[in-house]
């Protein structure tokens, strides 16, 4: 992706949570030069990859099979294992009127998909098979707002401003919205892009970046670039 739609799509859906009274902490808008003077202060949101998060999973299409996220808490995998550290994560997306999030499953992290506001979030599920494709047959059983449903395997789950889905593991899901841009919250236990992401086809996490003009702010995939644990304030 290039820097400068990558600039663009920040703006926006700045804008937008803004607009739907969601607000991000100070650190979402610390521009690059600032980072430079950053030290092992901030050393929490590098490990835990807080902070703007831009995908096209590797498909080259980011308006078609694209997700902006800002990851606001988290944890770190190594320390969970021990029983240490924060044992949760808590993100804000924005996703567009049929962009689509491409089917993926989760080893180990559950979470809650919740609608804040805007438009309708679909949500379409597959049970996992062993090997791991997408089971065409067995049914599908979620919790909505702590009510159990079942749904036939390739069903698509409606969710409207207020409404939620958990999601658990070696649960195929993608997702898109319908009916306007949709503010897209998720809770779930710690998440790590590194490790636990089972795509169904889609070729990588994170984008490669086209640097035709200055960040406006960082991505998470920035980070090693710009931080300097040596240098405190």
């Amino acid at each position: 992706m290039k820097r400068s739609k990558i600039n663009q799509v920040i703006a926006s859906a700045d804008e937008f949570l803004k607009a739907h009274q969601f607000y991000l902490p100070s650190f979402a808008y610390w521009t690059p030069g600032a980072w430079k003077k950053k030290g092992a202060e901030v050393r929490e949101i590098v490990d835990s990859q807080l902070g703007w998060d831009i995908t096209d999973f590797g498909l080259g299409n980011f308006r078609k099979d694209g997700l902006l996220l800002f990851t606001i808490r988290n944890g770190q995998a190594g320390q969970t294992a021990q029983g240490q550290g924060k044992q949760y994560c808590e993100k804000i997306m924005v996703v567009e009127v049929g962009q689509v999030t491409p089917y993926h499953f989760h080893w180990l992290k559950m979470e809650d998909i919740i609608n804040r506001g805007g438009g309708r979030l679909l949500v379409q599920l597959y049970n996992a098979t062993p090997a791991e494709d997408l089971d065409q047959t067995s049914d599908v059983h979620v919790s909505m707002d702590g009510v159990a449903h079942t749904f036939k395997a390739g069903s698509v789950v409606e969710l409207k401003p207020g409404e939620s889905i958990t999601l658990t593991h070696h649960l195929y899901h993608s997702f898109w919205a319908e009916g306007g841009r949709a503010m897209i919250g998720e809770v779930s236990l710690v998440n790590d892009d590194k490790a636990d992401n089972r795509f169904h086809h889609a070729g990588g996490r994170f984008p490669d970046i086209e640097e035709d003009t200055d960040p406006l702010y960082l991505v998470v995939g920035d980070y090693e670039g710009y931080f300097r644990p040596e240098n405190r304030p």
